[in-house]
């Protein structure tokens, strides 16, 4: 896997959203936050130990 993955490709990776489009609902409804931080972009490149926290439950990005 690369160094890198974008956050809408992280939601569907891990099964949180099960399209691109429901990826992309959840960030633009303002129910992503990676690192404490609330997040818009869906194309945020993330990278190993990002947080990313949805609807109150946090995942650490492993891209090993």
């Amino acid at each position: 896997m690369s160094e890198t993955i974008k956050l809408d490709q992280f939601l569907k990776f891990q099964c949180i959203a099960q399209t691109g489009g429901e990826a992309k609902m959840m960030i633009w409804e303002e129910e992503v936050s990676v690192n404490g931080e609330l997040e818009t972009r869906r194309g945020r490149k993330l990278v190993n130990g990002d947080r990313v926290t949805v609807f109150g439950t946090t995942y650490v990005v492993n891209l090993d």
